[in-house]
């Protein structure tokens, strides 16, 4: 299966194009929304929440993760495997705490390109397409990192912070 997990908001058609590449790239898997209102533009925030959902998910799910305030910029594109799941992503931290708390970690740079990637919409054009080629079980289309540039060391273990707040109203 592929887990979409974004900062898009409930509002809008950007998770629509995301499933749409996805249904055409990789019909028949099933695509799931777990989160599709992380904490907007905030990949330290999202990197928590992410690692702790994420571990609940059987090995060989595709996380489909787009929370990037730097999209367009000097940012890279990376797919992690850890302990069996893939992430497909940002290079922007978002991932940290899943690398950490993992027991095995393997990092690839996204070398593939499609056709049209437009300046701010990584999420459908780059990040859906690559984690519909791992969900078919192709192998990552990229070369192994050699740096550890996107890696955020010196952020804490725990996040002593609220992250996300649902407040309901009962009626």
């Amino acid at each position: 299966m592929i887990v979409l997990f974004t900062d898009f908001g409930l509002d809008g058609p950007y998770t629509g194009q995301m499933k749409a590449m996805l249904h055409q790239m990789a019909p028949g898997i099933p695509a799931i929304d777990l989160f599709s209102d992380a904490p907007v533009g905030n990949p330290k925030a999202s990197a928590y929440l992410l690692a702790v959902y994420a571990q609940w998910f059987p090995a060989g799910t595709v996380f489909l993760c787009v929370v990037d305030p730097g999209v367009g910029g000097t940012r890279p594109s990376v797919i992690v495997e850890a302990d069996g799941r893939w992430d497909v992503g940002p290079g922007n931290g978002l991932f940290e705490l899943i690398q950490r708390r993992a027991a095995d970690t393997f990092i690839w740079d996204i070398d593939w390109k499609p056709k049209r990637l437009s300046a701010s919409f990584h999420g459908r054009d780059l990040f859906a397409p690559v984690a519909a080629m791992l969900a078919r079980r192709e192998p990552p289309p990229g070369r192994p990192r050699l740096d550890e540039a996107d890696r955020r060391r010196d952020w804490p273990e725990d996040l002593a912070e609220i992250v996300i707040s649902t407040i309901s109203a009962m009626p």
